[in-house]
């Protein structure tokens, strides 16, 4: 058990350490995607002409493989944790603008009817009708952009360990340690677990009129594009 937790001393990090810098190359993206995602969402919400478009679009980014994003970055970013958390951020896109879009168009118009007869304005009636409404789709968006993030995090290590837990996958190769590698995929399991838990406890607080088992509407679209990945 203690050759499980024994850091290779190459990695410059503990056990903790390495969740530490995992958790934040992976939580930093998607909190980089929903902010880049609720103002494009809102655009494709009013301008339904343009979320065609911009569905291929975040498609098409999504299906580069991150190897590719790593070598045009790598001239400007260098080696380090910003040249995989870029790409991490646009790989949310895919998930959380369709999550988003969804959720706001399920606001009933009746209700956006009463919002306008009170003087909401167009960006008081988005804060505080549509988002709180959609919060069931954005947050089933988040988990799996949360989930899928968590684990492409180890990618980096192809760059120079910036793979957090997944440089352990290349120590086990190196040092012929395969509990390394066990360390690495169960510890990335339990803390996407965890997270995952963590914001359905999240949409329980914020959603309490609903069911605790009830999904979002882009949560099962997400999971499956996140398992192509």
């Amino acid at each position: 058990m203690n050759r499980f937790f024994d850091i290779p001393s190459d990695l410059q990090h503990s056990w903790a350490g390495l969740i530490g810098l995992h958790l934040r190359e992976a939580l930093l993206p998607v909190l980089g995607g929903l902010v880049l995602a609720l103002p494009l969402a809102q655009l494709c919400v009013r301008l339904r002409w343009l979320y065609p478009p911009v569905l291929w679009v975040t498609t098409v980014l999504y299906a580069i493989p991150s190897l590719a994003f790593f070598v045009v970055l790598i001239d400007y970013t260098g080696q380090t944790e910003v040249t995989v958390m870029i790409p991490l951020t646009v790989y949310t896109l895919v998930v959380l603008v369709p999550a988003i879009v969804d959720g706001v168009r399920s606001v009933p118009p009746e209700t956006l009817a009463a919002a306008a007869a009170m003087g909401f304005g167009p960006v008081r009636r988005y804060a505080q009708v549509q988002l709180p409404i959609a919060v069931p789709a954005i947050i089933a968006g988040l988990r799996v952009a949360t989930v899928s993030s968590i684990s492409l995090v180890s990618v980096g290590t192809l760059i120079g360990n910036q793979g957090a837990l997944g440089n352990l996958l290349h120590d086990a190769t190196i040092y012929n340690r395969p509990e390394l590698a066990w360390n690495a995929v169960l510890t990335m399991a339990v803390l996407a677990i965890l997270a995952d838990v963590l914001l359905v406890g999240v949409r329980v607080l914020l959603t309490p009129w609903m069911p605790s088992g009830t999904a979002g509407r882009g949560q099962g679209r997400g999971r499956k594009e996140a398992a192509a990945r």
